[in-house]
């Protein structure tokens, strides 16, 4: 059994329970929050035996062999750190870090200490992914990938009342593109690498963050197009365009149906069967590294999730979004 703690106790975090649960090798050992009494709730709701409020204490427990890390994005990093100097392994939710600067410490750390370190972006690790993966030949040569995520926040409605959550607040590293653009942005490094230049569009709220964007990025012999917000919806599918034909996925967050449109018209649905919580997947993969003595996934690599923050901090550096984790 690999004994897990949990940092964070909102929403993400029980999901991320109840996913993990589904593994009979994930035992639930300790959660960490900020207030005593959030960390007793918690802990009685999930029958947890060991509860923290002081972040080191945790990370030198005895009772704990890896940590799920669903804090605020600005917190990420420093947390990541500690626990790896301390010898656990990390599964970190998305955005890895705030920046790329913080994403090269946390790597640095993972590799130093030999311990496991991964970024907890589910879609990439589902079973239709891989079947994008294994069917990206069928398309050939591939011209354009377009990946859209834009779902109206119901924080929104209190930014607009002037109640600034944390969803809309840059001291903690949120907005549109850490929250959702990256979403559509790691499949594309996945899958095709770091692109060679970014053109970045975006609309800033009077909180300093982003609201929503869009992001034209370039290769040798293909482009990509990305659109993001939280301030409106969407109802588009994603799309790899190929030249003999091309990949839709239904939703690039959460693939659920994959299908291949041929040029000649005909159409081969490639969905999988997904039998598991969509984030399971993510828990099954960091299990399988732990007990191979790996440091890093081949999927979620330490690689991938440095491109990817290279890239938003350059669409950052374009649209003017700074956060308070740049300037120390």
């Amino acid at each position: 059994m690999i004994r897990f703690g949990v940092i964070g106790t909102n929403w993400i975090t029980e999901q991320f329970i109840q996913a993990a649960l589904e593994s009979e090798e994930f035992a639930l050992s300790a959660v960490y929050s900020r207030t005593e009494e959030r960390a007793k709730d918690f802990a009685a709701k999930y029958d947890i035996p060991n509860l923290y409020t002081d972040l080191e204490s945790m990370a030198a427990s005895d009772q704990v062999d890896a940590v799920y890390i669903a804090s605020p994005n600005s917190f990420h990093a420093k947390q990541t750190i500690v626990f790896l100097n301390h010898g656990k392994h990390v599964l970190c939710e998305k955005p890895i870090a705030s920046n790329a600067a913080e994403t090269k410490a946390m790597i640095a750390a993972s590799q130093m200490n030999n311990v496991l370190l991964m970024e907890a972006l589910k879609s990439t690790l589902m079973p239709n992914f891989r079947a994008v993966v294994d069917n990206l030949h069928k398309i050939g040569t591939v011209r354009r990938y377009f990946a859209s995520y834009c779902q109206y926040s119901s924080r929104y409605d209190a930014f607009k009342q002037g109640n600034i959550l944390n969803a809309f607040n840059p001291a903690y590293s949120n907005g549109s593109l850490m929250d959702l653009g990256i979403y559509c942005l790691y499949p594309l490094v996945t899958l095709f690498g770091k692109p060679n230049s970014v053109q970045a569009a975006g609309v800033l709220l009077s909180s300093g963050v982003d609201g929503e964007g869009s992001m034209v990025m370039s290769y040798k012999d293909m482009d990509a197009v990305i659109q993001h917000s939280k301030i409106s919806n969407s109802y588009l599918p994603a799309e790899i365009q190929g030249e003999n034909g091309t990949i839709v996925i239904d939703k690039i967050n959460q693939p659920g149906s994959v299908r291949i449109h041929y040029k000649d018209g005909s159409v081969e649905d490639i969905t999988v069967p997904q039998v598991k919580p969509s984030m399971h997947y993510e828990v099954k993969e960091f299990i399988e590294l732990m007990k191979s003595g790996r440091v890093e996934s081949t999927v979620n690599s330490h690689a991938n999730s440095l491109a990817a923050m290279e890239v938003i901090d350059e669409t950052r550096r374009q649209i003017g979004l700074v956060f308070a984790a740049d300037l120390k």
